[in-house]
């Protein structure tokens, strides 16, 4: 029998022909399942701006880890790999322009909501000096806590859970119908790390802790993805702007025939170049981020 369900479906002949990306895309999307995250729980994620950084690179710093020192690049062919220790997991990710790194280690038990300004990393299962050696750029760094907690005083929630941000000014959200709490500040620490707050209910399970967790670690990863093209269209803005006084320019003299058609089409295949030159080197930077892929990449951005 066919290992292809498409192929073994009745339904098969009733369809047009496969996209040719459209298996791997499919696959793509359930090549990286959310953890099961048992509370409560820590997850310290860091993602980098992985240019110039190679993919044995980042192996090597794998194989810094316990254990691991048979790791191979071709154990990250995939763009995913998640390593299990005794008491915690690490989570590598690559993407075209970013490397993501997720720690999951339990809560110490001493720590609870309501704590003031609780120390996340007092004992740290990965050392601080292998999160300094990761190679890349810094582009997003989060300590997530997971905790139990009762939903139904908001209040005193969110006056408990301001602890955890030395008493700032803390957003707070909840998730789907109410399921979930997550709080946070938007605010860099001194140690590098954002800090976030999901507080949910003990029955909560394990599956659901870990989609709420990856879900708003990839919304903060995206969002700041998403922002590496606003430099890009202020630094376009001026450009476009005299593309079209240039053109309305054009467009007059032709309505006053105040020159030969020869010099026009000069001067509008020159203003066209120029507008094209731009398009290719900056375009990606805002399809990327629209999440569409690079021709022949079937990984996300």
């Amino acid at each position: 029998m066919s290992t292809d369900p498409l192929a073994d479906s009745k339904l098969a002949p009733l369809l047009p022909a496969d996209d040719a990306q459209r298996v791997s895309l499919h696959n793509e999307v359930h090549a990286r399942p959310s953890a099961r995250i048992r509370l409560p729980a820590l997850i310290v994620y860091v993602a980098v701006l992985n240019e110039g950084v190679t993919r044995e690179q980042e192996c090597e710093q794998l194989r810094r880890l316990p254990g691991q020192e048979g790791l191979t690049p071709q154990d990250l062919a995939n763009n995913f790999l998640r390593l299990r220790f005794t008491s915690y997991t690490v989570k590598w990710e690559r993407h075209t322009e970013f490397t993501r790194y997720s720690i999951v280690q339990p809560l110490p038990a001493n720590v609870n909501l309501g704590d003031l300004t609780p120390q996340l990393l007092i004992d740290p299962v990965v050392p601080p000096e292998w999160l300094r050696q990761i190679p890349g750029r810094t582009v997003a760094a989060i300590q997530l806590a997971v905790l139990e907690g009762n939903l139904n005083d908001g209040d005193s929630l969110l006056a408990r859970a301001r602890n955890w941000f030395d008493g700032r000014s803390v957003v707070a959200s909840q998730m789907g119908n109410g399921h979930s709490w997550a709080v946070t500040q938007f605010y860099i620490c001194a140690d590098g790390y954002e800090r976030m707050l999901v507080i949910t209910p003990p029955d909560t399970t394990e599956t659901r802790v870990g989609r709420v967790t990856q879900r708003l670690l990839e919304l903060e990863t995206y969002r700041l993805m998403a922002l590496r093209g606003l430099p890009v269209a202020k630094q376009l803005g001026p450009m476009l702007s005299e593309a079209e006084a240039a053109l309305s320019e054009i467009t007059g003299r032709m309505e006053r025939k105040a020159t030969t058609d020869a010099e026009l089409l000069d001067t509008l295949v020159a203003l066209a170049a120029r507008v094209e030159r731009e398009t290719s080197e900056h375009m990606y930077r805002f399809f990327c981020h629209l999440g569409l892929p690079r021709a022949g990449d079937a990984t996300h951005c």
